[in-house]
C-alpha cells in the first residue's frame, strides 16, 4: 500500500524550510529585562526557558540598555536603508549607458530631425522677405 503518485510529499515536521531570526521590540526587551532583574536564579532560568531566550541576548541587551536605555533597545539590527538618490543616480547611469550604446544612425536621424527644426524658420523667413535689386 504505497503512496499514489498523485498525493503531496509530506512534509518532515522535525525541519522547517527555512530559519528566521526572532525580531524583538524595544518594549519586549525591556520588559523582559525588568522581569529578569527581579527574578531569584531558579526563576530567571524558567523565564528564559518560557521565552526561548539565551543568556547572551540577555546580556547584550542589559549592555544596550546601559548605555543607551531605550534608543540602543529600538536600534534596528543590519545595515542602514538605502539612499533613494542613489537608485535614481544608478537609473540616470543606465539611461547613459544604454543611450550611448544606440547605432550611430540612429543618433544621425535624431540629430537630422533637430536641425530641420531650427532650419526650418529660418527658411521661412528667407521665402518671406521681400528680395532686394
Amino acid at each position: 500500500m504505497g503512496a499514489s503518485e498523485q498525493d503531496p510529499p509530506i512534509p518532515d515536521p522535525q525541519v522547517r524550510e527555512r530559519a528566521t531570526a526572532r525580531r524583538y521590540t524595544a518594549a519586549y526587551k525591556a520588559r523582559i529585562l525588568e522581569e529578569y532583574d527581579r527574578l531569584d536564579k531558579a526563576g530567571k532560568g524558567a523565564l528564559m526557558r518560557r521565552e526561548g531566550l539565551y543568556s547572551s541576548l540577555i546580556s547584550s541587551w542589559r549592555t544596550a540598555r546601559d548605555h543607551g536605555a531605550e534608543q540602543a533597545l529600538a536600534r534596528p539590527v543590519g545595515r542602514p536603508k538605502a539612499d533613494p538618490r542613489d537608485k535614481k543616480i544608478d537609473a540616470l547611469e543606465g539611461e547613459v549607458e544604454r543611450l550611448q550604446a544606440t547605432p550611430a544612425i540612429v543618433r544621425s536621424f535624431f540629430q537630422d530631425r533637430d536641425l530641420l527644426y531650427i532650419t526650418r524658420p529660418v527658411t521661412e523667413l528667407r521665402s518671406s522677405s521681400p528680395v532686394s535689386p
